[in-house]
């Protein structure tokens, strides 16, 4: 699963954090396999904006996992800083730590200026950060310069994308590929297959290995699925007309809104092409994008206000297709979340 921590209107950035932890303790039980956070920054609705600080806290919480980045921005961070980081987070939890990285900046310019990000990255720029960040693993070194436990472990690369562009580096690097299907639909089938069909194998990786992440929001019926995914599509249209999104609206305000037709067209197409219903339906619309994509992985991202909903979509998503529960350490036993 992915999760963007978000904020929802009344809450806090504080709430959001321990709640995402919860949430990571409770998935586990039910056979998730991983667990990314992502990075955002200057947003107030989304409160991940360190990813190993917050894979850090989801990998301490829980003992099955894989826990990692989704992903890291490398444009707004030295490759030595993030090798540092996530050679410590393998050292720390051996085995279980992904790396997903990603070309943007995710936030405006005066933001990325204060992370010390200094104009746009070029495609060959990248590869180049990408190269000197799988140099630090694995016993390799960059010059004179030592990444610590970085040297003892080498945590899977995964390139984040959404278009075909990001589909073609990351086969032309031989590095894994997560596809934000929840981000462009339109693109999801061309760019994992031109990621299959031109992938050239690597030190990293011998054969193209991918994941499609998607909106996942299951409830008992369509109908209530329908409804507790009203304040995500609400917010996606609330963020298309402020440069400066605060919070999501709650369940209250998204049953009081009226929408136009214009937006219902809007949400409407956004939404048939996620995974939002009852277990039926997504469990056939969840076997379609597999099949469709050809991804090896399905990731789900479930945006809800009430944070049981959102437990309980997983655990209807997991029903679904049939995830076996682990065994559990008695560390990764739930704990009721008071928010």
């Amino acid at each position: 699963m992915l999760d963007v921590v978000p904020v929802w209107r009344g809450g806090s950035a504080t709430a959001a954090l321990r709640a995402s932890v919860d949430l990571a303790v409770r998935v586990e039980a039910l056979g998730y396999t991983r667990f990314w956070a992502a990075e955002h920054h200057n947003t107030p609705s989304l409160a991940a904006s360190a990813p190993a600080v917050m894979a850090a806290q989801l990998a301490t919480a829980t003992s099955t996992m894989r826990i990692g980045s989704g992903g890291v921005l490398l444009p707004n961070h030295p490759p030595l800083v993030v090798a540092e980081q996530f050679g410590m987070l393998s050292a720390f939890h051996p085995g279980r730590v992904d790396l997903g990285v990603g070309r943007a900046a995710g936030t405006d310019p005066a933001t990325a200026t204060a992370l010390r990000r200094v104009g746009h990255r070029t495609g060959e720029e990248f590869a180049a950060q990408i190269a000197e960040l799988a140099g630090y693993f694995a016993g390799a070194r960059s010059g004179p310069i030592d990444a610590g436990a970085a040297r003892e472990h080498h945590p899977p690369i995964w390139l984040l994308g959404s278009s075909p562009s990001s589909a073609a580096v990351a086969a032309r690097l031989g590095l894994r590929y997560a596809y934000a299907h929840h981000v462009n639909p339109a693109a999801t089938q061309e760019s994992l297959h031109l990621y299959r069909d031109t992938f050239q194998a690597s030190a990293h990786l011998a054969e193209p290995t991918s994941l499609v992440s998607a909106v996942v929001i299951a409830a008992d019926f369509d109908a209530e699925a329908e409804r507790i995914a009203r304040p995500y599509l609400l917010a996606k249209i609330q963020m298309r007309g402020t440069a400066r999104f605060d919070a999501f609206p709650t369940q209250q305000e998204a049953d009081a809104y009226t929408f136009s037709r214009q937006e219902r067209e809007l949400t409407q197409a956004f939404a048939d092409r996620q995974i939002i219903g009852g277990p039926d339906t997504v469990g056939q619309k969840a076997a379609d994008l597999v099949a469709a994509s050809g991804a090896g992985e399905l990731m789900a991202l479930t945006i809800t206000p009430e944070h049981a909903d959102r437990v309980a979509s997983y655990r209807l998503l997991a029903e679904v297709v049939g995830v076996p529960a682990p065994v559990l350490s008695p560390q990764s036993t739930p704990t009721a979340f008071t928010g």
